[in-house]
């Protein structure tokens, strides 16, 4: 007899840099959330679809939970506890080498427990502790919250895919497929065009800038190269907060912005499956973190 088919939208939230995005992208197989050592790297809800067999998985990877210091982080903050609300199970991701339930964490454990909906703990980055350490922290966090399953891994390693894949389609219920079985996100390539801009800058420039980039991609259309294959013609901004900020992110004689800009358009291409033709530019906008019609 033919299994019947699951379908669901699962939820990852955590704090911010406990590899969510990383996580997201192992799971879906394609790169769709920017990675960057940073906090605040994911700044929307992102999507990824997973077509199984037997279910079709749709993930929302959120925001991380921080202190909110400006208009932007308060959006963000309000983007993670609605998704905890829209999902039918929860990936709660936690780092390894934590000693306690910080105030973060219990903040999300709160949230969870108001929801009461299926929840999945991850503890990622188990490479970094030993075993007795990560049985204290499954003890820990197992007295928290009747979690569905506690699952250690390390999101940088394939392995660890299909267990959890597995874990998330038992808890799934009865449904139909809410997207085609060819996508993998529902992410415009305009906004996957953003987010890898963004997140090479933020790899690029590590310290030296904060965290007040935004890209927005002002023109994107569909040409032929002269082979008469098809090709993308993308013009994109990336706003900074101040001239200080404008001339690190141009680099001497344009030099980080060139990097920038090609390192991205190596990702873009390889993601499109097409041939990218990519400008960008730097402009100031101040205290846009701020003006929530700007990154609205």
């Amino acid at each position: 007899m033919e299994k019947e088919f699951k379908s669901g939208f699962v939820s990852i939230i955590g704090r911010t840099n406990v590899g969510k995005s990383t996580l997201i992208n192992l799971l879906v197989g394609e790169k769709i959330a920017a990675i960057a050592n940073k906090v605040q790297t994911t700044r929307t809800q992102i999507r990824g679809i997973v077509n199984r067999q037997n279910s079709q998985i749709v993930f929302i990877d959120t925001p991380g939970i921080h202190k909110p210091k400006t208009k932007l982080n308060e959006n963000m903050i309000e983007l993670s506890w609605g998704a905890i609300q829209d999902a039918d199970v929860i990936l709660f991701l936690i780092e390894a080498d934590s000693k306690e339930i910080g105030r973060g964490d219990k903040k999300v454990i709160e949230k969870i427990k108001e929801s009461n909906k299926k929840t999945i703990l991850i503890i990622n980055k188990i490479d970094l502790v030993s075993k007795e350490e990560l049985a204290k922290l499954i003890d820990l966090y197992k007295d928290e919250y009747n979690f569905e399953a506690i699952i250690p891994i390390t999101a940088l390693k394939a392995k660890y895919k299909e267990v959890v894949l597995n874990e998330i389609e038992k808890n799934l219920n009865v449904g139909p497929a809410y997207y085609d079985i060819e996508e993998y996100t529902d992410q415009t390539v305009r906004q996957l065009a953003e987010e890898t801009i963004r997140e090479k800058a933020l790899l690029l420039l590590k310290d030296e800038v904060p965290h007040g980039i935004f890209v927005k991609v002002e023109k994107l259309k569909t040409t032929k190269n002269k082979e008469g294959k098809r090709m993308y013609q993308i013009e994109a901004i990336i706003y900074c907060i101040r001239e200080s900020h404008k001339g690190i992110i141009i680099g001497k004689n344009g030099q980080m912005l060139k990097k920038i800009g090609s390192l991205a358009r190596r990702d873009m291409e390889e993601n499109f499956e097409t041939k990218v033709n990519l400008k960008t530019w730097v402009k100031v906008k101040k205290d846009w973190q701020n003006d929530e019609k700007f990154f609205e």
